[in-house]
């Protein structure tokens, strides 16, 4: 057993004084979220404007298909755009937007409004209609915000594709959708190199007899100038300048009962059939809404956010999108890698715009350690007042290093818990009321409950591992699986059915103070010789090493033991690999923290893990790796190149 993750003496950082005196929460919050707590839910869904009330709050009589504000009727993009300009607030900047090369623009919610009732304009005029899809495959520039917000004000159904994805992982979820329209960009910038993107929706709807049916207009918006060479289909390609730029900024939104569906989230890998994750309007931007005000303490007009996320994940969606907008946010967008063109880049936009409120993933945060304190040193960060980790369990070594770096030791950190298929966040500290511990996601957020179970639904004592669920339906939730409503029970019901409880496929354990530790998918918890060892678990200790900024564990087949423990690790700046004397002392770590038995079995000092664009380590292909596999699909890769290393550090 970790005492990185069951301590209850591990140490609590209580918010100060001054930050708790000025929170947007209260202690009071979860006090009225028990006391009624659809009630609760109904005073956060009118923080947002709606043409029809309500006249239920849940109906969950066909379980597990919810049904959240029934009767109620409300506009998406009204909620983010237009409110704020019928507000007088117009001129107030919406989006700060940074592209890799440097290049930078400013949209005020007036323009923002503009923009996006233009493109509402064009896809009305190109016959689109409420109920159809369209597929968004494009970097992280403002247009590409501003279609999934016109989607959002027509009622049209958008399925946004991360732009690093391969042709056929674009052309699955095209035809699984069956979308009439396509929105790209003629090329998009790696690393500070233009490259082509638009030849990949062209080799992704294929021509002729195995044209994508469904596909009747590509639209490109120009970002690196590829006009040479550039593949055309008359009549079905499009320049977003010579169309949507070209219509009226002014559009009227309709109103969309609380169940429409959205956006549509592809979560699966690009083999087997595509898993749309569909969200709804009403009960998805309540919780999107409430969570970013209260778990980011968010003032309006006064704070500057930053997610780094990109919208090809629910991340990007929730709060770069929908979370922050309908708040009346103004926010920072970014179109890059974070060390492009040096590794000061995201410290100098936080510096440049007066970044107050950060939220990233714990892999970028172990990345700015490898690079090195210097580096954030040397920017002024004093603007930063409470900081946000996302995306998977943070160690507590990360946790503590990015408190005192980035957040100047007195910022709180909300380090938040949630998935595609939650929609908004779950589980997280309420900063101003909530003593964090480093590494916990501490408790769910008021109005959400959940539990941590044993095989049989019986909840587990403080210390043991056990499944995370979800023993009540929240708005956010994911309303099914686009076209597959058996594999939506069968994925995520099926576990305690007789319960009625959505598994997260996550596992969990409370300390002794009831605090939540996440642990990780379950499927990454490794049997050693019948020992049940959580991925995060070994990795946490490997980074509790003064040496080590990054750590990435898996099982992989042992004949002997059924698995074992495979670790790869990225050293500090300026720690050198001793060889055989670090291994030792690495593994020894690992024993200490946890269990002779949690001893690696190979240790793999490497210059780069895999990751992808949102800072997730692909562990798949590691165990690909160490298993001598041929590689799965790398097309998600920031670098595919990483693994040519690896390669070589392991031969």
């Amino acid at each position: 057993m970790s005492s990185a993750t069951t301590s209850s003496a591990a140490q609590g950082y209580p918010p100060s004084e001054e930050f708790a005196a000025q929170a947007n929460a209260g202690a009071q919050l979860y006090d009225r979220a028990d006391a009624d707590r659809l009630a609760f839910w109904a005073e956060q869904a009118r923080r947002l404007d709606w043409a029809t009330d309500f006249d239920q709050v849940l109906d969950w009589s066909d379980a597990p298909f919810a049904k959240w504000f029934v009767g109620g009727k409300l506009n998406v993009a009204y909620n983010c755009v237009d409110r704020h300009v019928a507000a007088g607030k117009g001129d107030r900047v919406a989006i700060h937007w940074v592209g890799e090369p440097g290049d930078s623009r400013d949209l005020t919610y007036a323009q923002l409004q503009d923009e996006v009732s233009k493109a509402a304009n064009y896809f009305t005029a190109i016959g689109l209609v409420a109920g159809d899809r369209v597929a968004i495959y494009m970097p992280m520039v403002p247009e590409a915000l501003i279609s999934m917000l016109a989607c959002a004000r027509l009622g049209l159904t958008h399925s946004v594709v991360f732009a690093g994805f391969s042709a056929g992982a674009l052309r699955s979820r095209v035809d699984d959708a069956e979308a009439k329209l396509v929105i790209t960009t003629d090329g998009q910038y790696r690393r500070g190199k233009p490259a082509p993107l638009k030849a990949a929706v062209d080799e992704a709807l294929g021509t002729g007899a195995d044209a994508a049916a469904s596909v009747e207009k590509v639209l490109v918006v120009r970002r690196t100038n590829h006009d040479e060479n550039l593949p055309w289909v008359d009549g079905r390609d499009v320049w977003w300048e010579d169309t949507v730029a070209e219509q009226s900024p002014h559009h009227e939104p309709e109103a969309f009962d609380a169940e429409h569906p959205l956006f549509l989230l592809y979560t699966s890998g690009t083999t087997g059939k595509p898993k749309g994750i569909v969200h709804s309007s009403g009960g998805y931007l309540t919780q999107a809404s409430y969570t970013f005000h209260y778990v980011f303490d968010h003032k309006e007009g006064r704070d500057v956010f930053w997610c780094g996320a990109d919208i090809g994940w629910v991340t990007g969606h929730s709060y770069l999108v929908y979370g922050p907008l309908s708040n009346g946010a103004t926010e920072v967008v970014y179109e890059g890698t974070p060390n492009s063109p040096n590794e000061h880049r995201h410290f100098e936009i936080i510096e440049r715009y007066g970044v107050t409120v950060y939220y990233i993933a714990p892999t970028l945060i172990r990345t700015f350690m490898k690079w090195g304190r210097e580096i954030p040193d040397a920017h002024d960060l004093s603007s930063v007042r409470l900081l946000g980790s996302v995306g998977e369990p943070i160690n507590p070594e990360a946790w503590k290093w990015y408190r005192e770096v980035i957040g100047g030791n007195k910022a709180p950190i909300v380090d938040t818990w949630w998935q595609t298929e939650t929609g908004a966040i779950m589980i997280s500290p309420l900063p101003g009321v909530t003593v964090t511990k480093p590494g916990s996601a501490m408790a769910p957020l008021p109005g959400i409950s959940a539990n941590i179970v044993d095989d049989h639904g019986n909840p587990v004592g403080a210390g043991e591992q056990g499944y995370l669920v979800l023993d009540k339906p929240w708005p956010s939730m994911l309303r099914g699986i686009w076209g597959d409503d058996e594999r939506y029970r069968e994925t995520y019901w099926s576990r305690f059915a007789e319960q009625g409880w959505y598994f997260a496929g996550d596992g969990a354990r409370y300390d002794d103070d009831h605090a939540l530790w996440v642990l990780g998918r379950v499927d990454d918890v490794m049997n050693v010789s019948g020992h049940r060892i959580s991925t995060a678990e070994v990795e946490s200790a490997l980074v509790g090493h003064a040496g080590v900024a990054e750590a990435a564990v898996i099982g992989a087949a042992d004949e002997t033991t059924g698995q074992g423990i495979v670790a790869f690790v990225i050293l500090r700046e300026g720690v050198i690999d001793t060889g055989e004397g670090l291994i030792a002392e690495l593994r020894e770590q690992v024993s200490v923290e946890i269990s002779p038995i949690a001893k690696p079995r190979e240790i793999n000092v490497v210059p780069e893990l895999p990751k992808t664009r949102s800072g997730k380590i692909m562990r798949r292909l590691l165990k690909d790796v160490a298993e001598g596999r041929e590689l799965g699909d790398t097309s998600t890769l920031v670098d595919p190149s990483v693994f040519e290393a690896i390669r070589q550090r392991k031969a």
